[in-house]
């Protein structure tokens, strides 16, 4: 049976059209913050003389090599928590099911920057190895 309701009428009452725009626009502000600090890690390990142990420890403990490198973490974690929450949100159907997926992934994101966090502190003002 059709509704005699114009598409108008279907459509008002279901949400805000804009309510996606935060998100979008946070989405791509994290991306276009990635593309610097990307290319600073990696054209910085190409320039250390050597990726042994030592030499990388050394690099990671210079203050501003582990401020960037905790930005870049942070960054990326929340980026990619943005991008699965799409993800889950547009394939998971069932609503209790969603919830606890975004959490779980809200969890993991934040304690896999956290631990990546400490790990940089702690080589920052951990006694060089010699």
């Amino acid at each position: 049976m059709s509704s005699l309701r114009s598409p108008l009428g279907e459509a008002l009452g279901r949400g805000s059209a804009h309510a996606g725009t935060a998100h979008w626009w946070r989405q791509r502000v994290s991306a276009v913050a990635l593309i610097p600090l990307t290319l600073w890690f990696l054209l910085s390990l190409l320039m250390l003389p050597d990726l042994s142990y030592l030499t990388v420890r050394a690099w990671l403990a210079t203050p501003f090599s582990a401020f960037l490198a905790m930005l870049l973490v942070v960054v990326l974690a929340y980026h990619a928590e943005l991008g699965t929450r799409v993800v889950v949100e547009d394939y998971v159907h069932a609503p209790g099911m969603r919830t606890l997926i975004l959490q779980l992934l809200r969890w993991v994101y934040v304690l896999g920057a956290g631990l990546a966090v400490f790990a940089i502190l702690r080589i920052t003002f951990a006694a060089p190895v010699t």
